[in-house]
């Protein structure tokens, strides 16, 4: 057993020079296991983020050598052939230089001392074999109900994919999309743990400083150091290179996209509850769709599974639900129809159902620009209001006269249409579920209680419906 002890001082000038310090030390044949400990002086200006690197990486963009990342969430971890913390890679330990990476997140302007423990292992370890995906498939066209956005102790949580599993048990949900933080290490658990009941959808979250993205259905992990705005447009071409889904996270406070606007495929538009700020989102996503893009809308909690199961509330997995319509429920199935945009976006696991159509035409078809009938089934949502939005924003609005309501529009929309239910009836009851849950604790994420009355609070979201005039009957 070798140990190695570096000590040195990071400081804001390395933060611009590179947000992302590197640490090197030898690795020696015959080495099974190995440990890192960080330390430094943490508090609210000084968070170091923690990760490692094999000898086969290279430069950003590196398709191989990561061997974990744990952000700000532990200051330790152990690779071995056999294990490894979770957000590591177990496995084969090559010889050569390997790399601990800190991410230079918050400094103080007088920098902060450093200091790395590197234990290096010999003793004879087996080599435990990395998790194989599976295809679980529930036979049966419908909707089916997921969440596309949660963690678990593989990143920042405090729980581990046993819990969150329970909880998506518990909310009636038939896929959901465990997106750690740059790693990819939950599919340990969740690969195996995947069903016909329970479907899961491969992702990871690509969390940077200044700007979040979650990647879909890519078998392998994809490089997160972006530093610069172009870096965008890396990231989209690593993700289709390894036939997945772009989507842009919560660009909205407290951590808007910050790079130039990729390739992306699919835009979260509301994140966690609506009053945390979804107006922003959705804003953007109006202005983008009105621009000429062509983003299919989804939801998801960001939950991050606390070490207890909780009851079903307003702040917990699935609060928003995202709903598609497949021919069967697979992860391929799950997959096409949010590329697709073939759904939309509710409240919860039983919030208002929201389903547009022009015709035989779902959510996501383009169809010939001119003068159309569209159609909005809508349930569960009696004395709310349907909006319905073009290019040019709001055309129409109407009450839903009961729970399960067939409202109609003649009109020419410009560039897609697509529709909103706006809480009416159920606005005083939703606001009256959320301070229950706060207690007597103040309103979160900078709210005044100027801005809640302010806020029209949205229940469900639909996918628009393209209108171009270059389509053909």
């Amino acid at each position: 057993m070798a140990s190695i002890v570096r000590s040195f001082t990071v400081t804001p000038a390395d933060q611009a020079s590179d947000p992302y310090y590197y640490v090197p030390f030898a690795v020696p044949d015959g080495t099974t296991r190995i440990d890192v400990a960080l330390s430094y002086p943490k508090a609210e200006n000084c968070i170091i983020d923690l990760g490692c690197f094999d000898p086969t990486a290279t430069g950003y963009p590196s398709a191989t050598g990561f061997r974990g990342w744990s952000g700000g969430a532990r200051e330790r971890f152990f690779v071995a052939r056999d294990d490894a913390t979770p957000g590591y890679v177990h496995g084969e330990i090559p010889v050569g230089d390997w790399n601990v990476i800190l991410g230079l997140y918050k400094l103080p302007p007088q920098g902060a001392p450093v200091e790395l423990s590197i234990t290096l292992d010999s003793a004879e370890r087996p080599k435990a074999l990395q998790p194989v995906r599976t295809f679980p498939v529930r036979k049966g066209a419908g909707w089916y109900k997921g969440d596309l956005h949660c963690h678990t102790f593989h990143s920042d949580a405090r729980g581990g994919p046993e819990l969150l599993h329970a909880a998506a048990r518990q909310a009636g949900l038939d896929f959901l999309a465990v997106a750690d933080h740059n790693t990819i290490t939950q599919r340990r658990y969740f690969h195996p743990a995947s069903s016909p009941d329970l479907v899961f959808v491969r992702a990871m979250e690509v969390t940077t400083a200044i700007g979040h993205a979650n990647v879909f259905g890519a078998d392998q992990w994809i490089d997160f150091r972006m530093t610069r705005p172009e870096h965008a447009h890396t990231l989209a071409e690593m993700v289709h290179g390894a036939g997945g889904l772009l989507s842009i996270n919560h660009d909205k406070p407290d951590i808007p996209w910050g790079y130039e606007w990729p390739d992306a495929d699919l835009m979260e538009v509301w994140q966690s509850t609506w009053l945390a700020w979804n107006w922003i989102s959705l804003e953007r996503y109006q202005q983008r769709l009105a621009a000429g893009l062509r983003i299919s809308a989804i939801g998801g909690s960001d939950y991050h599974q606390p070490d207890r199961l909780l009851p079903e509330g307003p702040l917990v997995l699935a609060r928003p639900t995202t709903v598609l319509w497949l021919e069967e429920l697979s992860e391929d199935a799950v997959l096409a129809a949010m590329k697709a945009g073939r759904g939309y976006v509710t409240e919860s696991p039983d919030g208002p159902h929201l389903e547009l159509s022009v015709g035989d035409a779902p959510m996501g078809a383009s169809l010939p620009a001119g003068r159309v009938k569209a159609t909005a089934r809508v349930k569960c949502a009696a004395r709310d209001i349907l909006v319905w939005l073009d290019a040019g924003g709001e055309i129409a609005r109407e009450v839903i006269r009961s729970d399960d309501a067939l409202l109609t529009l003649d009109a020419e929309p410009r560039g897609f249409l697509r529709c909103e239910v706006v809480a009416e009836a159920a606005r005083s009851q939703l606001l009256a579920d959320l301070r229950l849950v706060l207690a007597d604790n103040p309103l979160p994420w900078g709210l005044t209680e100027d801005i809640v009355a302010a806020q029209p609070v949205r229940r469900a979201l639909s996918n628009p419906i393209y209108f171009d005039p270059e389509v053909r009957c």
